[in-house]
């Protein structure tokens, strides 16, 4: 799992590169041609998974939570903390980057072709949306790494990238950066979240065994 986050990476940041390399006109025209899709189901679908991103997002560490403490199950109360912490991560990093960036969002530069479903007062470049999916679905797949886990994780944030551009709201590059930086938070996450129980941890909670430890709460 690891060697396809990485891919995935190395994905993201070289179309990206090469979109800013090839200038704006790559960018508005194909947000202009997938904004401008007259399809009703698209435009309805798109809708409903930007509106729930933040929930489906913040459903699965909060419910694993739960049910880690309901069941004294520490290593899943684990992963749990790690999910949330590359939310943490990935949120900090994104809101720094729109204000350095500051892009405007494209209905503001092109009003004319660009028709958004509505107005949003943050700037546009990285897509918030797109990263927070990519470091829930990155997340939960180096945590899963299983096929059932990683294909519906990725197709949800793939959606929630793709309504970005359908609504208008956000270019290509934005979701291409989002996407990158949302998985990267959750692998740069793990990685400290991997040394932070190896190394600095109380000893008590760092077996993966249940009979082994009390839980910790």
């Amino acid at each position: 799992m690891h060697k396809i986050t990485t891919i995935i990476l190395l994905f993201t940041f070289t179309v990206s590169f090469n979109s800013n390399l090839n200038g704006q006109n790559w960018d508005i025209r194909t947000l202009e041609a997938i904004n401008n899709n007259p399809n009703r189901f698209l435009k309805g679908y798109s809708t409903f998974i930007s509106e729930s991103t933040t929930a489906f997002a913040l459903a699965p560490p909060a419910i694993m939570g739960v049910v880690a403490i309901i069941e004294k199950d520490n290593e899943l109360l684990k992963n749990a903390l790690y999910i949330g912490a590359s939310m943490a991560v990935d949120g900090v990093l994104t809101y720094g980057l729109k204000a350095a960036i500051d892009r405007p969002r494209p209905y503001v530069t092109y009003p004319d072709i660009i028709d958004p479903y509505r107005f949003m007062t943050s700037k546009s470049m990285p897509s918030g949306h797109t990263s927070l999916a990519f470091t829930t679905a990155t997340a939960l797949s180096l945590k899963y790494p299983k096929w059932y886990v990683i294909a519906p994780s990725y197709f949800w944030a793939c959606s929630v990238g793709y309504s970005r551009m359908n609504l208008g709201v956000h270019y290509p590059s934005d979701v291409l950066a989002g996407a990158a930086l949302g998985a990267g938070s959750a692998y740069l996450t793990m990685l400290i979240n991997d040394w932070f129980w190896e190394k600095c941890a109380p000893k008590s909670l760092k077996s993966k065994n249940e009979n082994e430890t009390a839980f910790f709460f």
